[in-house]
């Protein structure tokens, strides 16, 4: 957004010459330390003739007995079949919740990966389930197809992202697993499985958003799109204005977001229209990094003091259009995220999600260390079992922290806000939802539960997380 410290420390001395700047409170809130005590920036050396495994942002770690690598969907039945513990697949490592980490094996199904077939006729394409989504949405595209839309981060797999609800933003659009078609699932015993709609409507629906707790998938069909240019349009304007219109832009742009800039009082929205004609291209950029660096700044030298802070924020950051761009639709829809963080993404009945928003944003002003923006994105519904847009469209709420910062509040002060809301969780990030509270959010949590203990009747595929979200005991 081009916003940078230089720029924030010049806005910073113009307002702090003309401003009563108590010097000691000063002094004070510029010396804080926010690194919280267990951040582990390097992962500890496993004990010898060990491994170890961790995610994305160091929250979830685990030194399993075993990794295992399949080639094949054969080779992946056999290592299930023939392993007596604990099992749990992993992808990229970009979730946030427990779901991976087991003292059992833990698969790897990085080599299940690549487009294995697109039939013309039917317009859908086959991966390998290991297949990370930037390279499906790059394999389709260099046969003229796209998938209707795609979230702003791409790292994941495809197994990663369909069994936990990943989305993009769009209110006329689902959520990614709504393309499956049909998908191939490993179950306890080593059987393989070939599911679609018809042959066994219940797995499917469950299958879709299964938490890899029904098996190991090895591959899936999907629906695909002619590929398609967009043109988006990002724009810094006051939060007020960006609330009061939220649903008439979320209804008139195909794709429509926002972030808020905490203790700001700015968003940033992003919009993305269909395009057609000559494309401006999409230039090289470290704009996001700037930004994330300059409020980092501004937090670290202001955030003592409201006022100034806000006051700092709206002479250094850009106002209006900042961006208007055109290029095909994988290049604009997805972002690159090098600087990490952790995530809470609950997803809120349309009827109140700007109300719990707003009251979520006064929150965030309300502590003063909190620089990380948050994420406002609009999904349509689809009929998956565990899908969190069952039932009707969604309003998703993502509030963020630095890798190295505190994020235990969003348990304590926003989680509540969130669950008195109705909302859902991402299931791939961060919650503390069980059972009780799951089956009061999902009128098919118990199918499911019931259809998970059918096929995994002794818990292969469980591991403390989801023990607790299943309800049931669990014996390392």
């Amino acid at each position: 957004m081009g916003v940078s410290r230089r720029r924030v420390v010049q806005a910073g001395l113009g307002l702090t010459a003309v401003s009563a700047v108590p010097i000691v409170q000063h002094v004070a809130w510029g010396t804080r330390d926010y690194v919280r005590e267990d951040y582990a920036p390097d992962h500890p050396e496993p004990p010898i003739g060990e491994e170890s495994w961790r995610n994305w942002s160091g929250a979830q770690t685990a030194t399993p007995k075993q990794f295992r690598s399949p080639a094949s969907a054969a080779e992946l039945s056999e290592i299930i079949r023939t392993t007596p513990g604990r099992i749990r697949p992993r992808g990229s490592g970009h979730s946030f919740s427990g779901l991976v980490p087991s003292e059992g094996v833990i698969l790897d199904v990085g080599q299940l990966a690549g487009l294995k077939a697109y039939d013309p006729v039917t317009q859908r394409a086959t991966f390998g389930a290991g297949t990370v989504l930037f390279q499906a949405a790059s394999q389709l595209n260099e046969i003229d197809r796209a998938f209707p839309n795609l979230p702003d981060i791409v790292d994941q797999t495809l197994a990663g992202s369909f069994s936990t609800a990943t989305h993009g933003t769009g209110q006329t659009l689902t959520a990614l697993h709504d393309y499956i078609h049909s998908f191939k699932l490993v179950t306890a015993d080593g059987s393989l499985l070939d599911v679609t709609a018809d042959s066994n409507p219940d797995l499917f629906s469950a299958g879709k958003v299964s938490l890899g707790a029904l098996g190991v998938i090895s591959e899936y069909t999907v629906e695909t799109i002619p590929s398609f240019n967009l043109r988006r349009i990002v724009s810094a304007e006051p939060i007020d204005a960006v609330l009061d219109d939220a649903f008439s832009r979320a209804s008139s742009y195909r794709n429509f977001e926002f972030y808020y800039l905490p203790g700001t009082g700015l968003a940033a929205s992003i919009t993305h229209d269909l395009h057609r004609g000559e494309t401006t291209g999409l230039e090289p950029s470290n704009d996001d990094d700037e930004m994330l660096e300059g409020l980092k700044q501004l937090r670290n030298e202001f955030g003592w003091w409201p006022w100034l802070r806000k006051r700092i924020a709206q002479s250094a950051l850009p106002s209006g259009t900042i961006e208007d761009v055109s290029d095909a639709s994988l290049q604009l829809l997805a972002t690159t995220r090098p600087i990490k963080f952790n995530e809470m993404e609950y997803h809120l009945p349309w009827d109140d999600g700007l109300k719990a928003l707003r009251q979520i944003i006064k929150m965030m002003d309300q502590r003063k260390h909190v620089f990380f923006p948050m994420e406002v994105r609009f999904t349509a519904p689809d009929d998956a079992w565990l899908s969190p847009f069952l039932g009707g469209p969604r309003i998703s709420i993502a509030i963020h922290a630095a890798v190295d910062e505190a994020y235990d509040y969003f348990f304590s002060e926003f989680e509540p806000v969130f669950k008195m809301y109705g909302g859902r969780p991402h299931w791939g990030k961060h919650h503390s939802l069980q059972r009780k509270d799951l089956e009061a959010l999902y009128p098919d949590f118990t199918k499911f539960a019931d259809l998970r203990r059918s096929l995994d009747p002794t818990g292969k595929f469980l591991n403390p997380h989801l023990a607790d979200v299943f309800g049931v005991p669990f014996n390392a």
